[in-house]
């Protein structure tokens, strides 16, 4: 795979512009995982995005947490690596705090339904 990977990234070089070759160079550049993790990494984002319009009861806290976790810690993993890669912040910051508003959202209702039931209960 990766000798397929190389000749059509070789085969691309030579049609990059002027502009964009300090980005197609760059140590985490196209030319490298360090761009194309990052940029797959954005479904991530998008699906979180898209569970915001989903009813509280359906989260799964667990689950929000391990992703938080996993968006706070790979944010700072990204700027101490060498290269520093922005791209991965950047993802690694929105998958953080998609989650993180999810969580909110999944403990607010947990409160709201044990008040309800105290209510009820008196």
């Amino acid at each position: 795979m990766s000798a397929i990977y190389t000749k059509c990234i070789s085969a691309v070089d030579k049609f990059v512009p002027q502009k964009l070759q300090p980005l197609w160079q760059h140590p985490a550049g196209p030319k490298t995982i360090f761009f194309w993790a990052p940029a797959f990494k954005w479904g991530l984002v998008l699906a979180g995005v898209a569970d915001l319009g989903r009813p509280a009861e359906t989260i799964s806290p667990p689950q929000t947490v391990a992703l938080a976790a996993t968006g706070v810690i790979w944010s700072r993993y990204s700027l101490v690596i060498i290269p520093k890669n922005y791209s991965l912040f950047s993802v690694n910051v929105f998958v953080g705090a998609t989650q993180l508003y999810q969580l909110y959202r999944a403990v607010s209702y947990h409160m709201e339904q044990e008040k309800k039931t105290k209510t009820l209960a008196l």
